[in-house]
């Protein structure tokens, strides 16, 4: 049997050599038609030896030879930087062909985490780069979006989005965690495609950012740490304080899950004991939707519930203390099914209440 494995090694060789060819040829200027219809009939049967069709199984043996020629053509890489050109059908395939390609784990292999993750960490980052790339294209936005978010399950590949610099060749097993970054990364342009994209792009973009963020939370407590002041202002300014109504509720709502995540504890008290933070989250408890409202007294919660307030969180209450307690009885009074709320926001108002005339030096 072993001339019939040479014979599938073969053509699958061919196949990625083929399809990669193609891609190339697609990135150039003025390729024409005839190009697309190529490339889109080559990475249909790509597709179909990976997942097979209703009628017939793939073959593991096919599989995993297929997945090796893809990373042995550098495949993927020429994938990425080529969806956004790619026809509608020619970029369900190919995203197919990644989902497959992130998930193949040969059954007798030894390897902690599937062949073309450990390509793609090891030695060709720049894949998940030129996904990044893709919210710069709506035809790719989502595409790309749904592979990155299959990629991020793996710690490695959210080390290349988070710790990324433009011009250098990024090695993850030499990133430094505690270094904090230039801000100039492929990360930092996440704020970008939220703010300025289409609603899908943006709506795609954040999905992904958030899954960055929450995914592997020991990894993001140290980028949040080294990268405090660059973090939170951009995220202040451009996601909390967005014109968007689901930018800034979603933005609003991630917030209090950082804070409140234990892992972030160094992150959430550097935060609120920041004055001009309170003032932001004072601002959304009057905004004029109820659900920001809400996201926002959730935040808000944090300030007042910290039994070690710095002096200015606490200039601030105090000042406003009789404004605050006027108007929190009546904040939100529809939610009246919801116990917890009406609990905690009982025991701000007491926090208030009981705070002492001037501030007094946290412990």
């Amino acid at each position: 049997m072993a001339f019939l494995f040479g014979r599938t090694k073969s053509r699958n060789d061919e196949m990625a050599r083929t399809a990669k060819d193609l891609l190339a040829r697609l990135l150039e200027p003025n390729n024409g038609i005839k190009v697309e219809e190529e490339l889109s009939k080559v990475l249909a049967q790509v597709k179909l030896t990976l997942q097979g069709t209703q009628e017939t199984e793939s073959s593991p043996e096919a599989v995993a030879a297929l997945i090796n020629s893809i990373i042995q053509e550098d495949l993927l890489l020429y994938l990425a930087k080529a969806l956004h050109l790619l026809p509608f059908e020619a970029r369900k395939d190919s995203q197919t062909i990644f989902s497959y390609s992130l998930r193949f784990a040969p059954p007798e292999g030894t390897q902690v985490q599937p062949p073309a993750v450990s390509y793609i960490v090891s030695k060709q980052p720049e894949v998940i780069i030129e996904l990044c790339n893709g919210y710069e294209h709506a035809e790719s936005a989502m595409s790309c979006g749904s592979i990155l978010r299959e990629a991020i399950k793996n710690e490695g590949i959210a080390k290349i989005i988070l710790y990324d610099e433009p011009g250098v060749k990024l090695r993850v097993d030499e990133i430094d965690e505690r270094e904090p970054t230039s801000g100039e990364g492929t990360f930092w342009r996440f704020f970008g495609w939220i703010h300025h994209g289409s609603f899908e792009v943006n709506t795609d973009a954040f999905t992904t950012f958030r899954e960055v963020i929450t995914r592997h939370k020991n990894l993001v407590a140290d980028f949040l740490a080294a990268n405090y002041d660059l973090f939170f202002s951009q995220y202040n300014n451009t996601l909390v304080q967005s014109p968007s109504y689901v930018t800034k509720r979603q933005s609003i709502k991630l917030l209090g899950e950082i804070l409140l995540d234990r892992v972030n504890y160094n992150v959430m008290m550097a935060y609120v004991a920041e004055g001009d933070n309170l003032k932001l989250c004072m601002k959304l408890l009057k905004n004029e939707s109820k659900m920001v409202q809400y996201e926002g007294f959730h935040v808000f919660k944090v300030f007042v519930a910290n039994p070690n307030k710095s002096v200015p969180v606490q200039k601030i209450l105090i000042n406003n203390r009789d404004k605050l307690l006027g108007f929190l009885p009546n904040f939100l009074l529809e939610r009246t099914d919801d116990e917890q709320f009406g609990d905690e926001k009982s025991f701000l108002i007491h926090q208030i209440r009981n705070m002492p005339p001037t501030p007094v030096e946290p412990a």
